[in-house]
């Protein structure tokens, strides 16, 4: 037997080592085996008590309107009808509008608030303002700052897809009303005093004037 065969015979009997080593490590394939377990299957099954809920409350709705209360799910909607809105960020310029409006109103300047007004408010502020100027009676008042401010309500039409949001407010100023003399005729510079007062701010969600408008006053 030359020395050729024998190489030939070697390799052969290598190769044939390397198939049935190969077959006992991967198996073969034939189209009838069992599919794989899936992982999930051989891990041991743990059995729950409690129900898995997905998501779960807005805190930024729950923080201030009582989880399934009309104020909550009208302003789940306005959340629907326009993504970015907040209540929180709301209730943050709800806050500096009380302070701007209300000073304004005072001071008898309604040009730098009137984007802020609904027509039928800004008439009455413009009404009460001109009966004080026709006594000759001015007022000086100061804002201290605020005790409370909290959502007292909310409403949605789905409908106009107009929002309401009732805010009430606890402020704190000093106020003095002078005569035509300069006299106070009402007030105290140095007591402060306590306003209460429930503003209700209107706005159409969606649209592109992002400014909430004062539609309502009242305690």
């Amino acid at each position: 037997m030359n020395s050729s065969l024998i190489q030939l015979l070697v390799l052969a009997g290598i190769a044939i080592f390397l198939i049935l080593k190969l077959r006992s490590v991967l198996g073969t394939r034939d189209g009838f085996e069992k599919p794989p377990v899936p992982l999930e299957d051989v891990r041991p099954r743990v059995k729950r008590d409690f129900e898995v809920i997905e998501g779960g409350p807005d805190r930024d709705i729950t923080d201030h309107a009582a989880d399934g209360s009309e104020s909550a799910k009208a302003l789940a909607a306005m959340k629907l009808a326009e993504p970015g809105f907040s209540v929180n960020t709301f209730l943050q310029g709800a806050r500096g509008a009380y302070e701007m409006i209300l000073m304004s109103f005072e001071r008898g300047d309604l040009d730098s608030i009137r984007p802020f007004l609904d027509d039928e408010i800004e008439a009455a502020f413009a009404q009460a303002i001109n009966a004080r100027e026709a006594e000759g009676l001015t007022v000086e008042a100061t804002f201290v700052g605020l005790r409370e401010l909290a959502l007292h309500n909310a409403t949605f039409n789905r409908e106009t897809k107009r929002a309401e949001i009732a805010v009430r407010y606890v402020g704190e100023l000093t106020s003095v009303i002078r005569n035509k003399a300069g006299e106070i005729i009402e007030g105290n510079p140095k007591e402060i005093k306590r306003q209460r007062d429930i503003w209700t701010y209107a706005r159409t969600m969606g649209a592109s004037d992002p400014n909430w408008q004062l539609v309502a006053t009242g305690d």
